[in-house]
């Protein structure tokens, strides 16, 4: 169900705590932990602790919290001390999505290039 932990996916174990991860924010909502296959200087994942499959459904059914995820990127990037970066949300698998949770990538610290992939 939509909102609810799901046993098989990965960023809800995260969440839950039973797999490690480089957490380098939380609030009450969302966490934001830096990702294990870097793209750039700085690649952190800001996720909503509630289930959604991507970021679609994500704002269709909680806008606030798809809000919530968004402040957190911009906070991850003050935190980082990004003078600029990039916010990416890949939906679906053709475009790149490998796990089905809902998640923003931050990215920055290096020249990004246009247009990507």
């Amino acid at each position: 169900m939509a909102g609810e932990p799901q046993d098989d996916c990965l960023f809800c174990k995260i969440i839950a705590g039973h797999v490690p991860a480089t957490i380098v924010q939380e609030t009450d909502t969302t966490i934001a932990f830096r990702d294990i296959n870097p793209q750039a200087p700085t690649h952190v994942l800001v996720i909503p602790k509630a289930h959604y499959e991507n970021a679609a459904v994500l704002a269709a059914a909680e806008p606030t919290l798809a809000a919530d995820v968004l402040r957190e990127a911009q906070s991850v990037a003050d935190e980082e001390k990004l003078d600029s970066y990039r916010v990416v949300f890949n939906t679906g698998a053709g475009a790149g999505q490998t796990v089905f949770h809902a998640h923003a990538h931050v990215l920055g610290g290096r020249g990004l290039q246009w247009p990507p992939g």
